[in-house]
Protein backbone atom coordinates (compact mmCIF):
# COMPACT_ATOMS: atom_id res chain seq x y z
CA UNK A 1 0.00 0.00 0.00
CA UNK A 2 1.27 3.46 -0.91
CA UNK A 3 1.51 5.99 1.95
CA UNK A 4 -1.65 7.98 2.48
CA UNK A 5 -1.54 11.53 1.21
CA UNK A 6 -1.82 14.20 3.92
CA UNK A 7 -3.70 16.31 1.39
CA UNK A 8 -6.29 13.54 0.89
CA UNK A 9 -6.67 13.13 4.65
CA UNK A 10 -7.17 16.87 5.02
CA UNK A 11 -9.93 16.76 2.39
CA UNK A 12 -11.52 13.77 4.13
CA UNK A 13 -11.42 15.56 7.52
CA UNK A 14 -12.99 18.72 6.12
CA UNK A 15 -15.71 16.75 4.34
CA UNK A 16 -16.56 14.81 7.51
CA UNK A 17 -16.50 17.92 9.71
CA UNK A 18 -18.60 20.07 7.37
CA UNK A 19 -20.98 17.32 6.31
CA UNK A 20 -20.67 17.77 2.58
CA UNK A 21 -18.25 17.91 -0.34
CA UNK A 22 -19.47 21.30 -1.54
CA UNK A 23 -18.78 22.88 1.85
CA UNK A 24 -15.40 21.15 2.06
CA UNK A 25 -14.48 22.43 -1.41
CA UNK A 26 -15.44 25.97 -0.38
CA UNK A 27 -13.33 25.86 2.78
CA UNK A 28 -10.34 24.39 0.96
CA UNK A 29 -10.62 26.79 -2.01
CA UNK A 30 -11.04 24.04 -4.58
CA UNK A 31 -13.85 22.58 -6.66
CA UNK A 32 -16.24 19.80 -5.64
CA UNK A 33 -15.03 17.49 -8.41
CA UNK A 34 -11.54 17.57 -6.90
CA UNK A 35 -12.89 16.72 -3.45
CA UNK A 36 -14.91 13.84 -4.89
CA UNK A 37 -11.91 12.51 -6.80
CA UNK A 38 -9.58 12.64 -3.79
CA UNK A 39 -12.13 10.94 -1.51
CA UNK A 40 -12.60 8.15 -4.05
CA UNK A 41 -8.82 7.79 -4.36
CA UNK A 42 -8.52 7.53 -0.58
CA UNK A 43 -11.29 4.91 -0.46
CA UNK A 44 -9.53 2.91 -3.17
CA UNK A 45 -6.23 3.06 -1.30
CA UNK A 46 -7.86 1.86 1.92
CA UNK A 47 -10.19 -0.57 0.13
CA UNK A 48 -12.95 0.77 2.36
CA UNK A 49 -15.97 2.94 1.82
CA UNK A 50 -15.64 6.07 3.98
CA UNK A 51 -18.94 7.84 3.26
CA UNK A 52 -22.50 6.78 2.66
CA UNK A 53 -24.18 8.88 -0.03
CA UNK A 54 -27.89 9.51 0.41
CA UNK A 55 -30.56 12.05 -0.45
CA UNK A 56 -29.78 14.21 2.59
CA UNK A 57 -26.07 14.36 1.77
CA UNK A 58 -23.33 12.13 3.19
CA UNK A 59 -22.52 10.42 6.46
CA UNK A 60 -19.50 8.52 7.70
CA UNK A 61 -19.36 4.74 7.51
CA UNK A 62 -17.94 2.77 10.42
CA UNK A 63 -14.58 2.76 8.61
CA UNK A 64 -14.83 6.52 8.17
CA UNK A 65 -15.48 6.96 11.88
CA UNK A 66 -12.35 4.94 12.66
CA UNK A 67 -10.22 6.99 10.26
CA UNK A 68 -11.50 10.40 11.39
CA UNK A 69 -9.47 10.79 14.64
CA UNK A 70 -6.24 10.09 12.75
CA UNK A 71 -7.18 12.51 9.98
CA UNK A 72 -7.96 15.20 12.56
CA UNK A 73 -4.64 14.62 14.28
CA UNK A 74 -2.73 14.85 11.01
CA UNK A 75 -4.61 17.98 9.91
CA UNK A 76 -3.90 19.59 13.27
CA UNK A 77 -0.21 18.68 13.12
CA UNK A 78 0.11 20.12 9.61
CA UNK A 79 -1.52 23.34 10.77
CA UNK A 80 0.76 23.42 13.79
CA UNK A 81 3.80 22.90 11.57
CA UNK A 82 2.76 25.88 9.43
CA UNK A 83 2.34 28.07 12.50
CA UNK A 84 5.73 26.99 13.85
CA UNK A 85 7.50 27.85 10.60
CA UNK A 86 5.77 31.23 10.36
CA UNK A 87 6.40 32.12 14.02
CA UNK A 88 9.19 34.68 13.79
CA UNK A 89 9.17 35.61 17.48
CA UNK A 90 6.51 38.36 17.41
CA UNK A 91 2.93 37.43 18.45
CA UNK A 92 0.83 37.21 15.29
CA UNK A 93 -1.62 34.98 13.46
CA UNK A 94 -4.54 32.88 14.73
CA UNK A 95 -4.90 31.90 18.39
CA UNK A 96 -7.94 29.88 19.46
CA UNK A 97 -8.58 29.58 23.20
CA UNK A 98 -11.44 27.99 25.14
CA UNK A 99 -12.95 29.20 28.38
CA UNK A 100 -15.68 28.44 30.84
CA UNK A 101 -18.42 31.02 30.38
CA UNK A 102 -18.07 32.04 34.02
CA UNK A 103 -14.29 32.54 33.73
CA UNK A 104 -14.71 34.66 30.61
CA UNK A 105 -17.28 36.81 32.40
CA UNK A 106 -15.45 37.47 35.67
CA UNK A 107 -11.74 37.03 34.93
CA UNK A 108 -10.87 37.54 31.28
CA UNK A 109 -12.48 40.74 29.99
CA UNK A 110 -9.73 43.11 31.15
CA UNK A 111 -6.97 40.67 30.26
CA UNK A 112 -8.35 40.16 26.75
CA UNK A 113 -8.50 43.93 26.24
CA UNK A 114 -4.89 44.29 27.37
CA UNK A 115 -3.75 41.45 25.13
CA UNK A 116 -5.52 42.55 21.95
CA UNK A 117 -4.30 46.11 22.49
CA UNK A 118 -0.69 45.00 22.99
CA UNK A 119 -0.69 42.45 20.15
CA UNK A 120 -3.01 43.65 17.36
CA UNK A 121 -1.52 41.20 14.84
CA UNK A 122 -2.98 38.21 16.72
CA UNK A 123 -6.36 36.96 15.51
CA UNK A 124 -7.73 35.85 18.87
CA UNK A 125 -10.80 33.61 19.07
CA UNK A 126 -12.37 32.76 22.43
CA UNK A 127 -14.81 29.83 22.50
CA UNK A 128 -17.04 29.02 25.47
CA UNK A 129 -17.79 25.46 26.55
CA UNK A 130 -17.91 23.00 29.42
CA UNK A 131 -14.79 21.53 31.00
CA UNK A 132 -15.37 18.13 29.37
CA UNK A 133 -15.94 19.62 25.93
CA UNK A 134 -12.87 21.82 26.04
CA UNK A 135 -10.50 19.18 27.40
CA UNK A 136 -11.50 17.02 24.44
CA UNK A 137 -10.98 19.95 22.05
CA UNK A 138 -7.50 20.64 23.42
CA UNK A 139 -6.61 16.97 23.11
CA UNK A 140 -7.74 16.83 19.46
CA UNK A 141 -5.90 20.10 18.64
CA UNK A 142 -9.08 22.12 18.00
CA UNK A 143 -8.08 24.53 20.78
CA UNK A 144 -4.53 25.62 21.60
CA UNK A 145 -5.51 25.80 25.26
CA UNK A 146 -8.47 26.32 27.55
CA UNK A 147 -9.52 27.64 30.95
CA UNK A 148 -11.33 24.77 32.69
CA UNK A 149 -12.26 23.61 36.16
CA UNK A 150 -9.35 21.72 37.74
CA UNK A 151 -7.70 19.52 38.48
CA UNK A 152 -7.66 17.75 35.11
CA UNK A 153 -4.75 15.36 35.63
CA UNK A 154 -4.33 14.03 32.07
CA UNK A 155 -0.94 12.65 30.96
CA UNK A 156 -1.08 14.45 27.60
CA UNK A 157 -1.85 17.87 29.09
CA UNK A 158 0.08 20.56 30.92
CA UNK A 159 -2.07 22.40 33.44
CA UNK A 160 -1.44 25.58 35.36
CA UNK A 161 -3.64 27.01 38.09
CA UNK A 162 -4.52 30.57 37.09
CA UNK A 163 -7.52 31.52 39.25
CA UNK A 164 -9.23 30.36 42.43
CA UNK A 165 -12.97 30.74 42.95
CA UNK A 166 -15.32 30.38 45.89
CA UNK A 167 -18.43 28.40 45.06
CA UNK A 168 -21.71 29.27 46.76
CA UNK A 169 -25.11 27.61 46.89
CA UNK A 170 -27.61 29.95 45.31
CA UNK A 171 -31.34 29.98 46.01
CA UNK A 172 -34.29 32.34 45.82
CA UNK A 173 -34.12 35.16 48.36
CA UNK A 174 -36.97 33.69 50.44
CA UNK A 175 -34.68 30.95 51.82
CA UNK A 176 -32.67 32.20 54.83
CA UNK A 177 -30.18 29.31 54.81
CA UNK A 178 -28.82 26.50 52.67
CA UNK A 179 -30.66 24.00 54.88
CA UNK A 180 -33.97 25.74 54.24
CA UNK A 181 -33.35 25.74 50.49
CA UNK A 182 -32.42 22.05 50.52
CA UNK A 183 -35.50 21.16 52.55
CA UNK A 184 -37.85 22.88 50.11
CA UNK A 185 -40.59 20.68 48.70
CA UNK A 186 -39.97 19.57 45.13
CA UNK A 187 -36.30 20.54 45.16
CA UNK A 188 -34.88 21.20 41.69
CA UNK A 189 -31.28 21.62 40.58
CA UNK A 190 -30.91 24.36 37.95
CA UNK A 191 -27.91 23.41 35.81
CA UNK A 192 -26.06 23.81 32.54
CA UNK A 193 -25.68 20.88 30.14
CA UNK A 194 -23.82 17.64 30.87
CA UNK A 195 -20.09 18.15 31.18
CA UNK A 196 -20.38 21.38 33.19
CA UNK A 197 -18.02 21.18 36.16
CA UNK A 198 -20.27 23.28 38.41
CA UNK A 199 -23.16 20.94 37.65
CA UNK A 200 -21.00 18.00 38.66
CA UNK A 201 -20.04 19.74 41.90
CA UNK A 202 -23.68 20.49 42.73
CA UNK A 203 -24.65 16.87 42.07
CA UNK A 204 -21.81 15.66 44.33
CA UNK A 205 -22.83 18.21 47.01
CA UNK A 206 -26.41 16.91 46.99
CA UNK A 207 -25.31 13.26 46.96
CA UNK A 208 -23.13 13.78 50.05
CA UNK A 209 -26.24 15.01 51.85
CA UNK A 210 -28.33 12.06 50.75
CA UNK A 211 -30.34 14.07 48.24
CA UNK A 212 -30.33 11.87 45.18
CA UNK A 213 -33.77 12.48 43.73
CA UNK A 214 -33.65 16.21 42.97
CA UNK A 215 -35.10 16.94 39.56
CA UNK A 216 -32.87 18.79 37.13
CA UNK A 217 -33.83 21.74 34.98
CA UNK A 218 -31.21 22.28 32.28
CA UNK A 219 -30.61 25.66 30.67
CA UNK A 220 -28.20 26.92 28.06
CA UNK A 221 -26.90 30.12 29.66
CA UNK A 222 -25.81 31.36 33.05
CA UNK A 223 -28.19 34.30 32.77
CA UNK A 224 -31.15 31.94 32.41
CA UNK A 225 -30.00 29.92 35.42
CA UNK A 226 -29.68 33.00 37.65
CA UNK A 227 -33.11 34.25 36.54
CA UNK A 228 -34.78 30.91 37.20
CA UNK A 229 -33.18 30.55 40.63
CA UNK A 230 -34.33 34.08 41.49
CA UNK A 231 -37.86 33.12 40.40
CA UNK A 232 -37.85 30.23 42.88
CA UNK A 233 -37.55 27.34 40.42
CA UNK A 234 -34.64 25.70 42.28
CA UNK A 235 -31.04 25.96 43.45
CA UNK A 236 -27.67 26.04 41.74
CA UNK A 237 -23.95 26.31 42.52
CA UNK A 238 -21.77 28.99 40.94
CA UNK A 239 -18.71 31.14 41.75
CA UNK A 240 -19.54 33.95 44.19
CA UNK A 241 -17.83 36.55 42.00
CA UNK A 242 -20.17 35.71 39.13
CA UNK A 243 -23.42 36.26 41.04
CA UNK A 244 -22.53 39.09 43.45
CA UNK A 245 -24.30 41.67 41.29
CA UNK A 246 -27.47 39.57 41.12
CA UNK A 247 -27.30 39.18 44.89
CA UNK A 248 -27.26 42.97 45.34
CA UNK A 249 -30.62 43.21 43.61
CA UNK A 250 -32.18 41.13 46.37
CA UNK A 251 -33.52 38.49 43.97
CA UNK A 252 -31.29 35.67 45.17
CA UNK A 253 -29.65 34.41 48.36
CA UNK A 254 -26.05 33.18 48.48
CA UNK A 255 -25.24 30.49 51.03
CA UNK A 256 -21.61 29.96 52.11
CA UNK A 257 -20.26 26.42 51.77
CA UNK A 258 -17.66 24.62 53.90
CA UNK A 259 -14.15 25.55 52.67
CA UNK A 260 -13.42 22.08 51.31
CA UNK A 261 -16.53 22.27 49.10
CA UNK A 262 -16.31 25.95 48.23
CA UNK A 263 -12.78 26.19 46.83
CA UNK A 264 -12.35 25.46 43.14
CA UNK A 265 -9.39 26.04 40.85
CA UNK A 266 -9.54 27.29 37.29
CA UNK A 267 -6.63 25.84 35.36
CA UNK A 268 -5.26 26.51 31.91
CA UNK A 269 -4.61 23.32 29.96
CA UNK A 270 -2.68 22.75 26.74
CA UNK A 271 -1.21 19.76 24.98
CA UNK A 272 2.15 18.75 26.39
CA UNK A 273 3.52 17.91 22.92
CA UNK A 274 2.09 20.89 21.04
CA UNK A 275 4.07 23.81 19.68
CA UNK A 276 3.99 26.73 22.12
CA UNK A 277 3.55 29.71 19.85
CA UNK A 278 4.78 33.19 20.60
CA UNK A 279 1.14 34.34 20.55
CA UNK A 280 0.15 31.80 23.21
CA UNK A 281 3.23 32.56 25.32
CA UNK A 282 2.37 36.26 25.32
CA UNK A 283 -1.28 35.46 26.11
CA UNK A 284 -0.33 33.41 29.17
CA UNK A 285 2.03 36.14 30.37
CA UNK A 286 -0.83 38.65 30.08
CA UNK A 287 -3.15 36.38 32.05
CA UNK A 288 -0.58 35.82 34.81
CA UNK A 289 0.18 39.51 35.15
CA UNK A 290 -3.49 40.31 35.63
Amino acid sequence: MHPLSPSDLRIFEATARLGGMNRAASELNTVQSNVTTRIRHLEAQLDSKLFERHGRGISLTSAGHRLLPYARRIAALLGEAQRAVRDEGAPAGPLTIGSLESTAAIRLAGRLTAYTTAFPDVDLTLRAGTTCEMVDQVLDHTLEGAFVCGPVDHPDLCEETVFEEELVLMSAAVFPSAEAALDAKGLRAIVLREGCSYRQKLEAFLARRGIAGARKLEFGTLEAIVSCVGAGLGITMLPRALVTEAHRTGRIALHTLPPEEARVETVFVRRRDAFLSTALTAFLETVRSG
